[in-house]
């Protein structure tokens, strides 16, 4: 996904494989696994950017000016065409696909430059979901063709008073009498309900009750039934709320209905989520660039500030997060593309790059903010921007504490019940990735299952903290067998979630780990992220014997289970020299 032009010295690759773990730089990226016109957009993308420059980036985002100008761009490049109309809508356009590995490239790129840029591509991903799962061609043909025009869509389906609880959902459709309906009611924090050319919109039948009366129906932002009450936030982003008014559905316009609808939203949050961790790399990587660079540069009582220990300790570690994020979202695309109806495995890998990889970009922009201080305030740099935007990533397409108790899930079958399955292979062929589209019912998250997690694990037993972390990963069975959660516990969602989060570092380390093996990490590199992995297993053991609830037992558990990482100097000496390589290494364009 991620390709630069030469590699620091101890990140050089294994002969025969290619790293692809560095951080994208817009002067020499350039994505080979990738086909011709995918590389051309992609490179269109970063040049109007890189051209438009870094005053205007801040000012725009200073001035909380609408970004016409980039979906001006979007459109006169069919962008958003290109990437998002799936090849069964393309009219024969051999470039029209929806191909998870470049689209995940794209989001990367624009989370770089700025969330907001991110957001009008990430919410023309959900509105479009609903639409394309449908059975309505017409609305189908009508979607490709506002595409082709550069339209951007929205996703209507959070309220003010219910957020995105799709049960209590307060828009009305009222049959009038001619197979049609009328819509009446209210949404909120709509990105793109402004401009949309469609929205698709989840309400309910006035007629029907349960889950039989759910719809997902479509409208024209500029009807004059359509109200657009307000801007919800103050940024360049149209985050909206709005009414409809008595808006007249027809058939034509009904996208599902019954529980299909219901299906339809979280199939569409399962397709859109998996963005939200591609543009918190970008935003990290942007930032990292910005930190590093001046931090390395600035002398302090008589001293470049980098030389002071805790300095270093805070950007190894910040760059040891950040590759973690890369990796384990690369290696979630295969499985993403390589899913069907008997491999569901990316519906637990999707909420760990949702709710794991956005905490991490987090935390990689306290550890640096913590090292630049007053400087992360300054207007003119990205890094304020970042501060700002890398919070929201989070908290959107269901918060951090709703997909950790998703993930929860999966646990069961995943450490305890291991399956046979095909090795699954780097998938950036050109492929469409029609399965997106047509995921099924969303429910027997529980009847999932997963190839053998510790192979990974054994494959890297002689690097040092993957070996120890191993030992703690595998501790958390112990703890399941001999002390699980009691039935009061099982209904304490504040120790469960801390359970989770045990749980997902564990996740979170094997597909690292595949990855690593794909790409010929250095083992340098793979033990120092190794090194932060079992320090936060032993924070969230600590935070377990902590919780009101825990029993003698898990307490104990929670204890024999706190280690502390093998120590290298020398090993983090060549990590950190990796890091120092990066100071100067890139500035945007003024």
């Amino acid at each position: 996904m991620l390709l630069t032009g030469s590699l620091p010295p101890s990140l050089a690759e294994t002969p025969g494989r290619k790293d692809t773990t560095v951080l994208f730089h817009p002067n020499t990226y350039d994505p080979q696994h990738l086909d011709a016109e995918s590389r051309r957009l992609l490179r269109a993308v970063i040049d109007w950017f890189e051209e438009r420059g870094k005053r205007t980036l801040i000012a725009d985002d200073l001035d909380r000016a609408w970004y016409a100008d980039f979906l001006e761009f979007a459109r006169r490049e069919k962008l958003f065409a290109t990437f998002q109309t799936p090849a069964a809508e393309g009219g024969g356009d051999p470039n029209k696909r929806w191909d998870t590995a470049r689209n995940a490239a794209l989001s990367e790129i624009l989370g770089f430059y700025g969330l907001q840029y991110w957001y009008a591509w990430q919410v023309t991903v959900l509105g479009l979901g609903p639409i394309w799962m449908s059975d309505n061609g017409k609305a189908k043909a009508r979607a490709a063709e506002l595409l082709d025009d550069g339209a951007v869509f929205a996703f209507g389906l959070s309220e003010k008073d219910h957020g995105a609880d799709v049960y209590s959902t307060d828009m009305i459709l009222t049959p009038d009498g001619n197979g049609g309906f009328r819509a009446s009611g209210g949404k909120y924090y709509i990105g793109n309900g402004n401009v949309a050319g469609m929205v698709s919109v989840f309400g309910r039948r006035a007629d029907v009750e349960g889950a039989d009366g759910y719809v997902f129906f479509a409208v024209d932002s500029q009807h004059p039934n359509f109200e657009l009450v307000q801007n919800v936030v103050a940024t360049q982003m149209y985050v909206s709320e709005f009414r409809l008014n008595d808006y007249p559905v027809a058939a034509d316009d009904i996208l599902h209905a019954g529980p299909e609808a219901f299906s339809a939203a979280l199939n569409t949050v399962n397709v859109g989520k998996f963005n939200l961790c591609t543009g918190s790399i970008g935003i990290s990587e942007h930032a990292f660039y910005e930190a590093i660079t001046h931090a390395h540069n600035r002398v302090l009582y008589g001293r470049r500030v980098t030389e002071f220990g805790h300095v270093r300790q805070n950007f190894v570690d910040a760059y040891a997060r950040l590759l973690a994020m890369k990796l384990f979202s690369d290696r979630a695309v295969d499985y993403f593309r390589s899913a069907g109806p008997d491999d569901r495995r990316y519906l637990l890998f999707n909420p760990v790059t949702k709710m794991k990889v956005t905490t991490e970009g987090e935390r990689v922009i306290d550890l640096l903010w913590d090292v630049i201080a007053a400087k992360g305030f300054e207007r003119d740099t990205y890094f304020r921007m970042a501060t700002r935007e890398i919070r929201g990533l989070p908290k959107l397409e269901g918060t951090v504490h709703v997909n950790l108790a998703l993930v929860l899930k999966f646990m069961p079958n995943y450490l305890f019940a291991p399956s046979e399955y095909p090795a699954v292979p780097t998938r950036h062929d050109p492929a469409d990735d029609e399965f997106l589209f047509r995921q099924g019912p969303a429910r027997g998250l529980g009847g999932v299952t997963f190839h053998d997690w510790q192979a990974a694990y054994r494959q890297f037993a002689d690097v040092p903290n993957v070996a120890l972390f191993h030992e703690q990963a595998r501790g958390l069975l112990t703890l399941l067998r001999d002390a699980a959660p009691d039935e009061g516990q099982q209904a304490d969602l504040d120790f469960l979630l801390n359970l989770g989060h045990l749980f997902t570092l564990v996740v979170y380390g094997q597909l690292i780990l595949e990855q690593a093996e794909l790409t010929g990490l250095h083992r340098d590199v793979l033990d120092q992220l190794f090194d932060v992995l079992a320090r936060d297993f032993s924070g969230y053991a600590v935070a377990l014997h902590g919780k009101a609830s825990s029993t003698d037992a898990q307490q104990s558990w929670a204890l024999a289970h706190v280690r502390k990482p093998v120590v290298d100097a020398e090993r983090f000496d060549r990590v950190w020299q990796q890091v120092a390589a990066l100071s100067g290494a890139y500035e945007m364009r003024a």
